[in-house]
């Protein structure tokens, strides 16, 4: 016997921005009143102005919390830097990202006083974080076992408290598993979803950055440290950044620092001085680079400060 027949339940959705759980907001729509939850993560791309939109067009109210500062943005990076649990290839703590995401989610759920946690994880579609036994020691360690629903791989995993309850009907959900995207790509041409391409998006997956970024930890970083870890070229772990190309450039010369900008076409230098160095020093390292990466010979060059 299914006890919301008359009333729907209140569900609380997890969205990245990715084709899953978009997915899961039309599929649960059909059982539940949803509200969704996007969380703004410092090494993910921001996905904000999207899901915006997607909310909007479907009429689904959104929360937004922001991580790339104050608090949240400081106990992030205590947990990027000294993860619980294993690492993926690069500097990814997926499992412990999964654990924040929901503790966070679940804060939001008591607030907003919803039945259900939903997420749109896919089993075994991540090998680190979505393999069945993750998935269950992710939301035991966020104080959220058997509570947190995933309609596209429910009828693969343990029963939730919502489908025991008859909160949720276990008949309507799915069981997809893998990383293929084909039922999802089937899904999202009935719900009329349109969908970024699949991939990727967290920069502590890839290699390079991360080789950057492991010298950086270290210190008190912002998040437009991290922003910058993936403009240009660094030198010297990040105190001098030269742009690859014009559009890099421009981004530079926007930042807050010693911007050395050559007369004749070539990369644009940023210098970002630290208490107690030698700023001249610096600037004649950064023409040094310069022209080493720039065609033409550098003879002047323009400096600002800001």
């Amino acid at each position: 016997m299914i006890k919301n027949k008359d009333k729907k339940v209140k569900a609380l959705i997890l969205l990245s921005g990715g084709l899953d759980s978009l997915l899961v907001s039309k599929l649960l729509q059909e059982q539940a009143k949803i509200e969704t939850l996007y969380l703004k993560l410092p090494f993910s791309k921001d996905k904000t102005k999207e899901i915006k939109k997607f909310c909007k067009e479907n009429k689904i109210k959104l929360h937004i919390v922001d991580c790339t500062k104050g608090k949240l943005f400081k106990e992030y990076m205590d947990m990027i830097r000294k993860p619980k649990f294993s690492r993926g290839t690069a500097l990814n703590p997926c499992i412990d990202c999964h654990i924040f995401m929901l503790k966070k989610a679940k804060k939001l759920a008591k607030k907003i006083k919803v039945d259900i946690i939903v997420t749109g994880e896919v089993l075994g579609e991540r090998p680190l974080s979505q393999n069945k036994k993750a998935l269950l020691l992710i939301e035991k360690e966020a104080g959220l076992k058997e509570k947190v629903l995933r309609p596209l791989s429910a009828k693969l995993l343990p029963e939730t408290e919502a489908e025991k309850k008859g909160l949720i009907e276990r008949n309507k959900l799915l069981d997809i598993q893998g990383r293929q995207r084909k039922k999802q790509i089937f899904l999202a041409k009935k719900y009329n979803i349109t969908f970024p391409s699949p991939g990727g998006g967290c920069l502590l997956c890839e290699k390079e950055y991360c080789k950057k970024l492991k010298f950086l930890l270290k210190k008190k970083l912002t998040y437009q440290d991290i922003k910058l870890l993936s403009i240009g070229r660094h030198f010297f772990a990040s105190q001098i950044i030269l742009g690859k190309n014009e559009q890099e450039n421009k981004l530079l010369e926007k930042e807050k620092g010693i911007k050395i900008i050559p007369e004749q076409p070539g990369p644009t230098a940023l210098i970002r001085l630290e208490k107690k160095q030698n700023k001249e020093k610096l600037i004649k390292k950064a023409k040094t680079l310069i022209r080493k990466y720039s065609k033409h010979k550098i003879k002047k060059f323009e400096i600002k400060s800001s």
